[in-house]
């Protein structure tokens, strides 16, 4: 369908409301539910189907679409696309396919972490969180290994977005360009926010959310580049995540950061 097309479709859903022109809408975008699905699914076990993820996400773009405003000076795709990746993870939280143990001591590390940061006005070593812990540190890496396959991704995580819908930590890297002046004045401050707790990490583990992130890199090409394996950049990526969350669970500054696990 043309743009102009696409256009008239969305002046004349949005004048009369009417069922049949919401349905071709929903026709239209129905590939970026499937993008936005793979996207997060080659993150997920192999146990959780696409199927799943892309009814949930259908459910995000009905949501959108019924109160998107086309006078409005942003591209659809770019609002549809967090508010399909809101209802996906708000699937997978009712899913629940997070193993208990897995969520408890991922919650203990992170604990852990904020408490030693406190103590010790620094990142604290492997050594320091395993012995806070009371395990050894061979247990602290195949713990992190067993958080890193449960989860989503950390720069994913949810917060509370307000009227607009939900937002997640990557939008704040991602320049969207479809808030409001106030909205985007806190998402420079969050995004400064994040820049400076990124930086405050060890170097390494930086270095690993700087190349992932930031340039986009591979788990396995991170490994190439810092010469380990990929299951040490794996583990390196968990542990950061997880500094970064205990982190932002100390800023009083910064509210809305879910304490759910539902990270990559």
């Amino acid at each position: 369908m043309a743009a102009d097309e696409i256009q008239v479709l969305w002046h004349r859903f949005k004048r009369a409301g009417d069922k049949s022109d919401r349905d071709r809408l929903i026709l239209t975008y129905a590939p970026l539910v499937k993008y936005v699905a793979g996207r997060l699914g080659s993150r997920l076990p192999a146990h959780v189907e696409e199927a799943d993820l892309i009814s949930s996400g259908l459910l995000g773009l009905i949501s959108a679409i019924e109160r998107y405003d086309p006078d409005r000076d942003f591209k659809f795709e770019t609002y549809a696309f967090v508010r399909i990746r809101g209802a996906i993870i708000d699937g997978l939280r009712t899913l629940d396919w997070v193993p208990r143990s897995v969520r408890t001591r991922a919650r203990e590390i992170e604990c852990a972490i904020a408490t030693l940061e406190a103590t010790l006005e620094r990142s604290p070593t492997d050594e320091e969180i395993a012995q806070k812990i009371g395990i050894s540190e061979d247990e602290l890496e195949a713990s992190l290994i067993d958080i890193s396959r449960s989860s989503i991704a950390a720069l994913d995580e949810i917060w509370a977005g307000g009227d607009e819908g939900d937002t997640s930590l990557l939008d704040t890297i991602e320049d969207t360009n479809c808030r409001r002046p106030a909205e985007a004045f806190d998402e420079t401050e969050l995004r400064q926010a994040i820049a400076d707790a990124v930086a405050r990490l060890p170097e390494r583990e930086a270095l690993v959310i700087t190349l992932y992130y930031y340039e986009e890199l591979t788990l396995r090409e991170i490994g190439e580049v810092l010469e380990v394996t990929e299951s040490r950049v794996c583990q390196m990526h968990t542990k950061a995540m997880l500094r970064l969350r205990s982190r932002f669970s100390l800023e009083p500054a910064i509210d809305g950061i879910a304490v759910e696990q539902t990270a990559d």
